[in-house]
C-alpha cells in the first residue's frame, strides 16, 4: 500500500469516527449525514461500483474541488461548509468498503 493512500485510509476513518461521535445530537448527526449523502451519491458518479482503493485515493486528492458544489446542491443546512471535511473523509470511508481491493 502506497504512503498516500495509507494517509488517506487514516483520515477517512478518523473522519468516520467523529461522525459517528456526532450521533450523540441527532439534530446535528442528521445535517451531517445529508451532506455525507451528497458526497457518496457523488463518489457513484465519478468512481462508479467497480474500483480499487488506488482509484479512490485519487478521487479524494480532487475532492475538495467537487465536494463542495455536492453538498451545496443538496440543500444541506446553514453551516455545513464548516463540517465538510468531516462529511467528506467518512463518506471515502464508507464507500472503500466496496474496493474491489478492500481488506478490513
Amino acid at each position: 500500500m502506497s504512503l498516500g493512500l495509507e494517509t488517506a485510509q487514516q483520515e477517512w476513518t478518523e473522519s468516520h469516527r467523529r461522525l459517528e461521535g456526532e450521533a450523540r445530537d441527532p439534530a446535528r448527526y442528521e445535517a451531517l449525514m445529508q451532506g455525507f449523502e451528497a458526497i457518496t451519491a457523488e463518489l457513484r458518479r465519478r468512481v462508479g461500483h467497480t474500483f480499487t482503493l488506488a482509484e479512490l485515493a485519487a478521487a479524494y486528492g480532487d475532492a475538495e474541488r467537487w465536494s463542495r458544489d455536492a453538498v451545496a446542491a443538496s440543500g444541506a443546512p446553514a453551516g455545513w461548509a464548516r463540517s465538510l471535511a468531516l462529511v467528506e473523509g467518512a463518506a471515502f470511508h464508507a464507500y472503500a468498503r466496496g474496493a474491489v481491493d478492500y481488506a478490513p
